[in-house]
């Protein structure tokens, strides 16, 4: 089965229908403008509805599969996940980054720690049962808090 994201005006994707392989194959076949066009002729839009782009489930190609609210960067024919956070920024493999690095240990004496990002104060926050803990970015340690 083959996978299409209907996209509003702004690129964004506001659903994902799936249309038989055979059906895309008669219609130029993967990734062709005339199986996008194919999609329109039998699929209403929704309202600010206007294109489809064909997604892949298993993110064979356009980066990644398409979900609800993701966009569709035409220029790099890629869909992109929406950004998390307004402090955070595209790297150059589109994928969203933090402005303090993910912690690289994610357990306190052989526990797991809960990890959350804190937007007001730009850091990591963790917690273990009742303690709460602060990534500390530059010693590269969780400190409790």
């Amino acid at each position: 089965m083959a996978h299409f994201a209907e996209l509003d005006i702004n690129n964004k994707v506001l659903r994902i229908i799936v249309v038989s392989n055979e059906d895309v194959d008669a219609n130029g076949g993967d990734l062709h403008e005339d199986a996008e066009t194919f999609v329109a002729s039998i699929v209403s839009f929704v309202p600010f509805g206007g294109a489809w782009k064909q997604t892949s489930y298993n993110g064979n190609f356009r980066k990644q599969y398409a979900g609800i609210d993701y966009t569709y960067d035409a220029t790099k024919d890629k869909f992109i996940v929406p950004q998390p956070y307004p402090s955070w920024s595209l790297d150059s493999s589109d994928d969203w980054k933090s402005p303090v690095t993910f912690p690289n240990t994610t357990e306190v004496d052989s526990k797991t720690v809960i990890i959350t990002w804190d937007e007001d104060n730009l850091k990591w926050l963790g917690t273990i049962d009742s303690t709460n803990y602060e990534w500390d970015a530059t010693n590269l340690q969780w400190n409790e808090v």
